[in-house]
Protein backbone atom coordinates (compact mmCIF):
# COMPACT_ATOMS: atom_id res chain seq x y z
CA UNK A 1 0.00 0.00 0.00
CA UNK A 2 2.68 2.43 0.56
CA UNK A 3 4.42 1.91 -2.57
CA UNK A 4 1.46 2.56 -4.13
CA UNK A 5 1.10 5.34 -2.52
CA UNK A 6 4.83 6.52 -2.63
CA UNK A 7 4.23 5.97 -6.42
CA UNK A 8 1.14 8.18 -7.07
CA UNK A 9 2.91 10.86 -5.58
CA UNK A 10 5.60 10.98 -8.09
CA UNK A 11 3.79 10.56 -10.57
CA UNK A 12 1.52 13.18 -10.02
CA UNK A 13 4.82 15.47 -9.41
CA UNK A 14 5.89 15.76 -12.84
CA UNK A 15 2.60 14.73 -14.94
CA UNK A 16 1.53 18.21 -14.39
CA UNK A 17 4.74 19.50 -15.58
CA UNK A 18 4.68 17.08 -19.28
CA UNK A 19 0.95 17.50 -19.83
CA UNK A 20 0.68 21.68 -18.90
CA UNK A 21 2.15 22.59 -21.49
CA UNK A 22 0.03 22.67 -24.98
CA UNK A 23 -0.14 19.11 -27.01
CA UNK A 24 1.55 19.76 -30.18
CA UNK A 25 0.75 18.16 -33.10
CA UNK A 26 4.13 17.20 -34.06
CA UNK A 27 4.57 13.20 -33.88
CA UNK A 28 8.03 14.09 -32.60
CA UNK A 29 6.78 16.07 -30.15
CA UNK A 30 4.19 13.27 -29.24
CA UNK A 31 6.64 10.68 -29.15
CA UNK A 32 8.89 12.28 -27.45
CA UNK A 33 6.61 13.11 -24.19
CA UNK A 34 5.77 9.35 -24.75
CA UNK A 35 9.21 8.15 -23.84
CA UNK A 36 9.49 10.70 -20.90
CA UNK A 37 6.52 9.76 -19.45
CA UNK A 38 7.65 6.26 -19.26
CA UNK A 39 11.21 6.71 -18.35
CA UNK A 40 10.23 8.60 -15.40
CA UNK A 41 6.99 5.56 -14.34
CA UNK A 42 10.21 3.41 -14.75
CA UNK A 43 12.68 5.49 -12.35
CA UNK A 44 9.51 5.95 -10.07
CA UNK A 45 8.90 2.43 -9.62
CA UNK A 46 12.92 1.36 -9.39
CA UNK A 47 12.93 3.81 -6.75
CA UNK A 48 9.48 2.79 -5.04
CA UNK A 49 11.03 -1.42 -4.97
CA UNK A 50 14.26 0.53 -3.66
CA UNK A 51 11.97 2.45 -0.17
CA UNK A 52 10.34 -1.23 -0.32
CA UNK A 53 13.42 -3.57 0.14
CA UNK A 54 13.46 -4.83 3.44
CA UNK A 55 17.28 -4.20 4.17
CA UNK A 56 16.62 -0.56 3.90
CA UNK A 57 14.38 -0.39 6.97
CA UNK A 58 16.13 0.32 9.50
CA UNK A 59 18.59 3.01 7.67
CA UNK A 60 18.90 6.65 8.98
CA UNK A 61 17.45 9.10 6.64
CA UNK A 62 20.69 10.15 5.65
CA UNK A 63 22.02 6.66 5.04
CA UNK A 64 18.55 5.95 2.75
CA UNK A 65 18.86 9.06 0.53
CA UNK A 66 22.94 8.36 -0.34
CA UNK A 67 21.72 4.56 -0.97
CA UNK A 68 19.02 5.99 -3.32
CA UNK A 69 21.02 8.84 -4.78
CA UNK A 70 22.88 5.44 -6.37
CA UNK A 71 19.76 3.02 -6.75
CA UNK A 72 18.64 2.70 -10.29
CA UNK A 73 21.28 4.02 -12.17
CA UNK A 74 19.79 3.31 -15.83
CA UNK A 75 16.45 4.11 -14.99
CA UNK A 76 17.71 7.45 -13.62
CA UNK A 77 19.48 8.29 -16.80
CA UNK A 78 17.31 7.01 -19.43
CA UNK A 79 14.54 9.09 -17.28
CA UNK A 80 16.92 12.00 -17.71
CA UNK A 81 17.57 11.51 -21.05
CA UNK A 82 14.06 10.86 -22.24
CA UNK A 83 13.24 14.28 -20.20
CA UNK A 84 16.25 16.15 -21.82
CA UNK A 85 14.77 15.18 -25.58
CA UNK A 86 11.01 15.92 -24.81
CA UNK A 87 12.44 19.35 -23.35
CA UNK A 88 14.36 20.09 -26.76
CA UNK A 89 11.57 18.89 -28.82
CA UNK A 90 9.01 20.88 -27.25
CA UNK A 91 11.21 23.89 -26.63
CA UNK A 92 13.59 24.12 -29.21
CA UNK A 93 14.62 27.90 -28.63
CA UNK A 94 15.49 27.50 -25.34
CA UNK A 95 19.54 27.10 -24.44
CA UNK A 96 20.12 23.03 -23.81
CA UNK A 97 21.88 23.69 -20.56
CA UNK A 98 18.79 24.96 -18.82
CA UNK A 99 16.66 21.93 -20.39
CA UNK A 100 19.28 19.95 -18.91
CA UNK A 101 19.32 21.55 -15.48
CA UNK A 102 15.13 20.73 -15.54
CA UNK A 103 16.03 17.08 -16.29
CA UNK A 104 18.34 17.23 -13.54
CA UNK A 105 16.28 18.70 -11.19
CA UNK A 106 12.97 16.18 -11.67
CA UNK A 107 15.43 13.21 -11.27
CA UNK A 108 16.67 15.00 -7.41
CA UNK A 109 12.65 15.74 -6.59
CA UNK A 110 11.79 12.09 -7.43
CA UNK A 111 14.82 11.28 -5.02
CA UNK A 112 13.55 13.57 -2.56
CA UNK A 113 10.22 12.40 -2.86
CA UNK A 114 11.01 9.15 -1.95
CA UNK A 115 13.26 10.33 0.76
CA UNK A 116 10.62 11.73 2.25
CA UNK A 117 7.93 9.19 1.95
CA UNK A 118 10.69 7.00 3.51
CA UNK A 119 10.83 9.49 6.53
CA UNK A 120 7.57 9.76 7.27
CA UNK A 121 6.42 6.16 7.53
CA UNK A 122 9.19 4.65 9.00
CA UNK A 123 8.20 3.63 12.42
CA UNK A 124 9.07 5.98 15.36
CA UNK A 125 12.35 5.15 17.60
CA UNK A 126 12.53 3.66 20.37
Amino acid sequence: MRMLLVGVALVMMTSAAMTSSAVADDDDTKGAQKLAQQGRDDYWHCLAREYSRESNQGLSERDFGRSVAGACPSERQYYRVTLLDYLTTQYPDIDAGAHLATANRAVEAAQKDIVMAFVKHRPPQK
